[in-house]
């Protein structure tokens, strides 16, 4: 018997029982949604917020008691999404057929706007965008933030700060001055 089953065991012979893993998709499924919006993009959103369920399902019974489900459940959302991202600049991309882009102007919608946001987003480094995500997308602290990101809460509160700096001097909606 593993060190996780006996754990496991332990804890119901004491009448404390594990969280059902519907319950844990209904309380954090939220937050992780928004991570891989973030990350991927709207679109791809759905298949990376699965892909995330359906690894932690695998993996739920030998997660530690006590352990910050929150945290390990973004965790896999992160590696997820930069799967998907890898995946994405692999595929092949048909360029016989050019779409017009539409110029922004006074007709321009929110549609445009979470564009324009996207773009600044993806000019951020990869740390600053993975802090903002975490920090104002997920509400962690930033002492969760920097052991997502394998350093301190000092860095992570510099990475997300850099990073909402950086989208103020870039992102202008509708191109305000």
């Amino acid at each position: 018997m593993s060190r996780a089953s006996q754990d496991r065991a332990a804890g119901r012979l004491h009448g404390v029982a594990p969280v059902p893993f519907d319950q844990v998709v209904t309380d954090h499924g939220a937050a992780v949604l928004r991570v891989c919006r973030a990350l991927v993009g709207p679109h791809e959103a759905a298949d990376a917020w699965s892909e995330t369920f359906l690894s932690a399902m695998r993996s739920y019974p030998d997660l530690p008691p006590g352990s910050n489900v929150r945290a390990w459940l973004l965790t896999i959302a992160r590696r997820r999404s930069i799967d998907q991202l890898r995946a994405r600049g692999r595929a092949p991309v048909p360029t016989a057929d050019v779409p017009e882009v539409a110029a922004p102007g006074e007709g321009s919608t929110w549609a445009d706007a979470d564009a324009e946001l996207l773009a600044a987003f993806g000019g951020l480094s990869e740390r600053q965008r993975a802090a903002v995500v975490y920090r104002y997308l997920a509400d962690l602290d930033y002492e969760q933030v920097g052991e997502l990101l394998g350093s301190n809460a000092t860095a992570a509160r510099r990475s997300a700060a850099d990073g909402i700096a950086a989208l103020r001097a870039t992102y202008r909606p509708g191109g305000a001055p």
